[in-house]
């Protein structure tokens, strides 16, 4: 939810055009496999970047170069949604109203104030809804996609447990952006001198005092580069292995790191900002659930009425939550306690799922809301702190080494699936 929630406090949209000028920009810009990409398309993304940098007050990069990450960024978006198509993975309007729902709450807003403020800046709700549609397709494409190509050995996490108790408590984060230096040649492959020089000759424009966030948008390849080359915040386990290795050596704020090469080019890295992170204690929550999953014969609706019902039923007094989750539950491990998951920290579950239990207050059961699993109820039980075990320093080594590994399959996967791709201009 974080990226959509980076979507929305960032978005600053096109005003819309008139018929007209809209005839004479709907003409197809760009075949994509078997789909296009219109050059109407083009031009409001163009535009809704150019604000989004006037509004932080950068200049933006001359038109060429902008079109140029504007239509890879389509280009990108089509692959995925057209994958999407191919897998049958489609969002329904309850589950996009629910994710909405989400980055209303995140912004401290209710659905209605941020419709509001999207209809304000110039965009018709529905076609906001659509974007917001489109980023979740794209994610749980990508999620899909990528998880399948990692591996976690035993050995590796061990190794990164025993490197988390040598760090103690505390540990560094760093706030990082990152340029990538891709440049191909005539066949599609990868230019290893015209990249280095060109990852050179940034490393020459940031020492001389360039803005990093301005060269990302007009020359990375990177896939968040019309966003500054924006990673967060950052510790040195989760960044991926060869960036890790090169900031811990020139770690202080302001470092230019790089250019460093990989399989997919050459990147060039800046610690924009750095910060303590203090670890030594962790909240633990204690909830239990009902999952029902939607299938050919029981609808989205259908499994949100029967959700409604059986939190009727808790919140009556008429069933137990135990008797329920035993009868209802598609969750057969937690069904079998009652629907309970026992204690766990919220950041081991799924974005809507760790968002309910962090904000419920104990002992009330949610309205039904839907994850990648399928439906729920949920209810708090119990929230302790607890001090780091030894359990707990092995799923933090597990998660931390995935969003490792994650970062660096999702680069080579998105780079294979635009080498793969059928591409024609059509200017």
């Amino acid at each position: 939810m974080n990226r959509l929630k980076v979507y929305f406090t960032g978005l600053v949209l096109a005003l819309m055009v008139s018929n007209a000028a809209a005839q004479e920009l709907d003409r197809i810009a760009i075949v994509v496999n078997s789909g296009v990409v219109l050059e109407s398309e083009v031009q409001a993304l163009i535009t809704q970047v150019k604000q989004n940098l006037e509004k932080e007050h950068r200049t933006p990069p001359s038109d060429s170069a902008l079109r140029i990450q504007v239509t890879e960024r389509l280009i990108t978006e089509a692959l995925q949604l057209e994958m999407a198509n191919r897998m049958g993975f489609v969002i329904s309007d309850a589950e996009l109203d629910q994710a909405i729902r989400g980055i209303a709450a995140e912004n401290n807003m209710t659905t209605e104030n941020l419709r509001t403020q999207v209809e304000r800046s110039g965009q018709a709700w529905s076609s906001y809804r659509e974007d917001i549609r489109k980023q979740i397709v794209t994610s749980e494409v990508q999620r899909i996609s990528v998880q399948r190509r990692i591996y976690m050995s035993p050995q590796e996490i061990d190794m990164l447990v025993q490197l988390i108790k040598e760090q103690g408590g505390s540990q560094t984060e760093y706030q990082m952006g990152h340029i990538l230096a891709r440049i191909q040649d005539a066949d599609g492959n990868l230019d290893v001198e015209a990249s280095r020089i060109q990852a050179e000759q940034v490393v020459q424009e940031l020492n001389s005092g360039a803005n990093f966030r301005d060269l990302s948008v007009s020359v990375s390849s990177a896939s968040n580069a019309l966003e500054g080359g924006d990673m967060g915040w950052l510790t040195l386990n989760s960044m991926p292995t060869l960036f890790a290795s090169a900031v811990e050596s020139n770690a202080h704020k302001g470092a230019i790191v790089g250019p460093l090469r990989s399989g997919i080019g050459f990147h060039v890295l800046q610690v924009h900002d750095v910060r303590g992170l203090e670890q030594a204690e962790v909240e633990e929550v204690r909830a239990r659930h009902i999952l029902i999953r939607p299938s050919v014969i029981l609808s989205e609706a259908k499994v949100q009425q029967q959700l409604e019902n059986i939190r009727q039923q808790l919140i009556n007094g008429s069933a137990s939550f135990a008797e329920l989750a035993s009868e209802y539950s598609a969750d057969v491990g937690s069904a079998r306690n009652g629907g309970e998951l026992g204690f766990a920290v919220s950041s081991m579950y799924v974005p809507e799922f760790k968002r309910q239990v962090d904000t419920l207050e104990i002992g009330r059961v949610s309205e039904p809301f839907r994850t990648e699993h399928g439906w729920h109820i949920v209810e708090v039980l119990e929230r302790r702190v607890q001090d780091v075990t030894d359990q707990r320093l092995v799923e933090r080594a597990r998660q931390l080494l995935f969003s490792r590994k994650y970062q660096e399959e999702l680069d080579i996967w998105l780079q294979e699936t635009r080498d793969s791709a059928y591409i024609e201009f059509k200017d």
